[in-house]
């Protein structure tokens, strides 16, 4: 029997308060998409002043990166540079702008983090402050 870890509501809200805190202190609005091992949205936030269209590609960005166990930024490159089209993987929900962010945790995909609203190099920077903050909060405490 495979067991398979996920992000749950805890890690979600953590990785959620610290995206929003960084996009507060860059006084830039977005939209933010935690999603749990399966690609499946745990949380959304807008920002007041984020695009309406922001709202899906940070939730399909969030599934990709889950999903695929890279970046996006890094499946669609694959795919300028091997020309081949999304549709080959038979799923009309993968996307290809950077900003959706693998959660690795003990060698499995554990979630994801996405970010939309800015350049794309900007959300993937962003997006990677909310892993950060989760894998934080997974590690064992040490005691010297």
């Amino acid at each position: 029997m495979k067991h398979i870890l996920s992000l749950g509501e805890q890690e979600a809200t953590l990785a959620l308060n610290a995206v929003h805190a960084e996009l507060q202190k860059r006084q830039t609005p977005a939209v933010i998409a935690i999603a749990d091992a399966h690609g499946e949205l745990l949380a959304l936030k807008r920002m007041d002043g984020a695009g309406l269209p922001s709202i899906q590609v940070a939730t399909n960005k969030a599934y990709t990166a889950a999903r695929l166990g890279e970046t996006t930024g890094q499946t669609g490159q694959a795919s300028r540079e091997q020309g081949w089209s999304f549709t080959n993987y038979g799923e009309l929900r993968y996307v290809g702008w950077d900003g959706g962010v693998p959660v690795l945790f003990q060698n499995q995909v554990v979630g994801s983090v996405a970010v939309s609203g800015l350049p794309p190099e900007e959300d993937r920077q962003v997006a990677e402050i909310g892993v950060q903050a989760v894998l934080h909060s997974l590690q064992p405490e040490v005691h010297l």
